[in-house]
């Protein structure tokens, strides 16, 4: 049985997105892709039938514009954790887009941010795993897809760490969505301002998956 056509937003034309853009694509599926590198759209095919946008997946209004709001699944790709989770706190809670998905390349962050109500996904435990997996090794990594669990109450809304995440970013640092593989230590730092939250938030990160 042939599946349903979805829309579908991608956010960053990096090797990740432009893949599954290709693949959604050949699949029969409405997608828009964005970027901010004009350059970044030649890793797809000219076969491709979606649209490809030059513009900033983290901007509601460039979002709308391009007909996202309609989306049914919203993937934020790009090689910035802190672009990554604003633009899907705004596809979750601006656009009301109901799948949604940010990749988190800190292990730590990619807990902390699917115990605040935002499905992850961390290149970092994949990659662990699969490396594990192939030399037949144990150790302990966290999930490569980490979905909001929250046993005994109710999920916190994501919201709650939007303002952090924002404080976190600095304006050099909001602008462009592909941030480079080489990225320094600054790029990773727990969105929180105090010693505190980022303690409780390396806590609340590490206990999903090291207890």
């Amino acid at each position: 049985m042939k599946e349903m056509k979805m829309k579908i937003v991608i956010v960053g034309c990096g090797r990740v997105g432009s893949t599954l853009a290709q693949n959604l694509d050949e699949d029969g599926h409405d997608v828009i892709i964005f970027d901010i590198k004009t350059a970044a759209f030649d890793r797809l095919p000219e076969t491709f039938k979606g649209a490809a946008i030059r513009g900033d997946g983290t901007d509601e209004e460039v979002l709308r514009r391009a007909g996202a709001k309609n989306a049914d699944i919203f993937l934020s790709l790009t090689e910035g954790d802190n672009r990554n989770i604003m633009a899907a706190q705004v596809a979750t809670e601006n656009l009301g887009i109901p799948r949604v998905i940010a990749k988190i390349n800190d292990p730590v962050r990619a807990a902390a941010y699917a115990e605040l109500g935002v499905v992850t996904v961390c290149r970092t435990n994949l990659m662990v795993d699969a490396v594990a997996t192939y030399l037949d090794l144990t150790v302990q990594t966290g999930p490569g897809i980490d979905t909001p669990q929250t046993p005994g109450h109710k999920h916190p809304h994501p919201s709650t760490a939007l303002s952090a995440i924002r404080s976190a970013v600095t304006p050099a640092e909001a602008t462009p969505l592909v941030e480079p593989e080489t990225s320094g230590a600054a790029g990773n730092e727990p969105p929180t301002t105090s010693t505190a939250d980022r303690a409780k938030v390396r806590r609340l990160g590490f206990r999903r998956w090291q207890s």
